[in-house]
Order: C-alpha cells, then structure tokens, then sequence
C-alpha cells in the first residue's frame, strides 16, 4: 500500500466519524448514562445495606444498655466522634435513631431484613419521626421501597395523611394501584376516591382554567400525589370529532397500565352528564389515538364534591371505564383522621379486617 491509499483510508475514516448523526450520538450517551446510573444505584444499595446493618447492631447495643440512662448514649456520641473524624452519622440524635431503628422494627415481624434494609436511612428516620402506629410504619415502608419515594416525597405523603386516607376509604381493600396484574374491566380501582392537592396553593374560590394551570406548574407533586407511572401528554388536548375539536382537559399516559388517562376538571359538584361527554371522548381516543398494543383509555372525572349515590347510578350501565374523584386543596385534619381510624380499631367487625391486610397492595 503506498503513502497516498494510506492517506485515502485515513480521509475515508475521519468522513465516516463525521458522519454520525446527533440522534445517533445521543443514543450512545444515554447508553452510557444508563450504564454509569445502574452502576450507582447498585453501589448506593449495597453501601446502604452495610450502613443500616451497623445501625441495627448499634441500635441493639444501645437498647440491650438502656437502664444506664441517657448520659452514657452522650459519652458515646463524643467518643465515637474522636476515633472517627472523618465519619459523619454519630450524634446523640442519631444515635437514638438507631436505638430506635431496632427497637420499633422488632415490633414489625411481618417486615424482612431484605426489605428493611432497602430503604435510606433519612426515609427510615421520616417514618420514626412521623408516623403513628407500627401499621402506619409498615405502609410507608413499603410504599417507599415500591414507589421509590425520595425523603422530600415520603414525608409529603405521612404529612398528607395517605395511610388514614387509605383505610378510611370506602373499600380500601380495592385499592390495588401498585398490583402488577391487571384487567381491563378494574382498570379504574388502580385510582383513589379523593386526591389532596394542597401543594397547587390555590384557594377556596378558584377557575378551571386555575387549576389546570396550577396542576400543570405542579406536575412532580401531582405525580407524587397519582401516580409516579404517569407521563404528562398534554393539556387541552385536540381531538376531532365529526368535523368538531373537542378538547380534553389533560392528557396522561400511565406506564404501568399502559394506556392513555383523560382528566376532565370540575370545579363543582359532580354532574351526571360529565360521564356521557367522558365515554365521548375516551371512544375517540381508542379509535384516533390509542397504539394497537395499549389497553383502553381511562376517563378521571376529577370533581370538588360528588354525591355517592349519583355517581353510583351515572356509572351504573357505562361501558367505558371512568372514575370519579373529588379534589381537596387543603391537608386533613389529623386530629380527625386518627380519631376515625380509633373507632375503626375499636369496631369488631371491622377489627376482622386486619389493618395488614391493606399492605398487599404493596407487592413488593
């Protein structure tokens, strides 16, 4: 091969590097990008399980010498802090965190190492400091583990009262969002009765177009407070039906159900002709937008108030699955909520229900 083939080829070579596309390049970034998170996440999980390992083992110590009394968790904190400077994590606070840590799980034995040891430190301390009952415990835990809840969302949810809310729904035992088996026909069970949206800031008196606008400034919160298996498509969404744009008030896909979630919002009292305009627009997304391999559309009716007995009937012979919901823009009562969850408690025939049992829906 002489000098100018040599050169030919090289040209060629520097032509074929130039010739990848930015669509191509992206691809091989985020290959890279994925490979680098996985590899974080992996080493987060396995760092995290020797970390609250040493805190269980800590915490039994410190509970195992508990009648020594406060003073000694005192002399421990600074002691441990002089032989070890570079390490953060062994203030008399945390300390007593990790005494905690064992003592109330011990109480949990419907809790495995493999799932206690899943969760971060700051979620598990989230839970001690805010959560009620070692069942109110047990939910977040798993709610965290399954949902993947950051510290900010999981204290958004004990503070919003969601385990209250959940066993103080109607049939919380069909509240079933998280399975992994689906059929189509209680697609709509996968949403709750009643949503907090206390972060939109909006107050008593307020627009639709407010609130849509609200909601969609909120998406991460509104995500948190739904679902995280929603993918925001759009808002006012166009669809042309007989010659005439409809449009729908927003626009979800639900990765999990795999399916398109049409939210129609009401600022008012639930109306029994906002069904028939819902099956309207859910047969002409299945027929105009749906993919072949997506299950049927969803139709949220998200109301102020509704009449139980209304809604029953307007959705008594409905074909397509639509539910309705009402809104709350300010947070429960606390006070309330675990007053009513005592009487639940108290009452026999709901006692045979144990509270447990609504932790399968945290499959884990």
């Amino acid at each position: 091969m002489d000098s100018n083939e040599s050169t030919s080829m090289i040209e060629q070579r520097e032509n074929q590097k130039l010739t990848l596309s930015k669509n191509e390049y992206s691809s091989i970034l985020n290959e890279i990008v994925v490979c680098i998170e996985n590899a974080k996440l992996k080493a987060f999980t396995h760092v995290n399980k020797i970390l609250l390992n040493a805190y269980w083992n800590i915490g039994n110590v410190l509970s195992e010498n508990s009648s020594y009394g406060a003073s000694v968790v005192e002399k421990l904190s600074q002691d441990l802090k002089m032989n070890y400077p570079a390490t953060k994590g062994y203030s008399v606070r945390n300390l007593r965190n990790m005494k905690r840590f064992y003592e109330d799980y011990q109480k949990l034995q419907t809790l495995s190492a493999e799932l206690l040891f899943s969760v971060s430190w700051s979620n598990h301390v989230a839970v001690f400091d805010l959560a009620q009952s070692p069942e109110e415990m047990e939910f977040y835990i798993k709610m965290a583990i399954k949902e993947r809840r950051s510290n900010r969302e999981l204290k958004r949810q004990i503070n919003s009262s969601l385990f209250g809310r959940y066993m103080l729904a109607d049939k919380p035992e069909k509240v079933i969002a998280l399975m992994p088996k689906h059929k189509s026909k209680d697609l709509v069970r996968h949403f709750k009765d009643k949503y907090i949206l206390e972060f939109l800031n909006l107050g008593k008196e307020h627009s639709e177009q407010e609130l849509e606008k609200a909601i969609i400034g909120n998406l991460r919160d509104f995500f948190m407070e739904f679902s995280n298996s929603f993918a925001f498509i759009g808002s006012q969404y166009a669809i042309d039906i007989g010659g005439r744009e409809n449009r729908i008030d927003l626009l979800f896909y639900h990765r999990e159900l795999r399916c398109l979630v049409a939210v129609d919002l009401k600022i008012g009292e639930f109306r029994a002709s906002y069904v028939g305009q819902m099956q309207k627009y859910l047969a002409a997304l299945d027929e105009k937008a749906r993919m072949a391999d997506e299950k049927e559309s969803i139709g949220l009716i998200l109301c102020k108030s509704k009449n139980h007995e209304e809604v029953r009937f307007a959705l008594a012979k409905t074909l397509s699955p639509v539910k309705v919901a009402v809104y709350k823009t300010k947070l429960p009562d606390k006070k309330l909520i675990l007053h009513k969850l005592e009487q639940i408690m108290v009452d026999k025939e709901l006692n045979r229900k144990n509270p447990a049992d609504l932790f399968k829906i945290w499959t884990i």
